[in-house]
């Protein structure tokens, strides 16, 4: 037996000590292309940040007022995100504006899921020890709610580029006036994160 504890250490540091079967060997690179001197890669380098503050006026993209829905009609959604971007600075342009707006109103459904724990205890001392059983049950209920989604995009005049984009919802309940003020909050909302840190 103590034979064998001496022979499985040996036997491993024999198998440690053979010739590696395996050779490193590679071809050499292949000569950079005779342009690679005089091309600047853009791609291979991060975009430099963008300068929101030169920003100053907006236009609708392509000159078309945004569509509304059976929900709220598109003149609606124009006043709302008008006032919403004067509140960021942003006024509105006669010509051609810094910024080209584009704005959407969508209705949706999204279905959600409430679990709530109905229990009950049973059992009581007269000296204030507890002894009993407590039991409950979880009742799962699904659901269904209709949002109004508002998408807003942003693009860069000169060059056409997206710089910004953003999206809210808001419950699609209530009267017009409701509407309205739903409307503005989901607009609100929306802008919230413009200008970008």
């Amino acid at each position: 037996m103590k034979a064998l504890i001496y022979f499985i250490p040996l036997a491993l540091l024999a198998a440690c000590q053979s010739p590696n079967p395996y050779v490193a060997d590679s071809r050499p690179l292949p000569p950079a292309p005779a342009e690679a001197a005089s091309h600047f890669d853009r791609s291979a380098y991060p975009a430099a940040l963008r300068d929101y503050g030169r920003y100053r006026n907006w236009s609708w993209l392509d000159g078309q007022l945004p569509s509304g829905s059976a929900w709220a009609d598109g003149a609606l959604l124009a006043e709302a995100l008008s006032n919403g971007l004067d509140q960021r600075g942003l006024r509105p342009s006669s010509g051609t504006g810094d910024l080209l707006v584009s704005a959407s109103l969508q209705l949706e459904r999204r279905q959600y899921q409430v679990r709530e724990d109905y229990g009950s205890y049973y059992g009581h001392s007269p000296y204030g020890d507890r002894y009993g059983m407590y039991g409950s049950v979880p009742m799962v209920r699904n659901y269904e709610v209709e949002v109004a989604v508002v998408r807003i995009e942003l693009f860069d005049a000169q060059s056409g580029q997206a710089v910004w984009s953003g999206n809210a919802e808001a419950p699609s309940q209530g009267s017009q006036s409701d509407r309205a003020d739903t409307l503005r909050r989901a607009i609100a909302d929306a802008l919230g994160s413009y200008p970008p840190n």
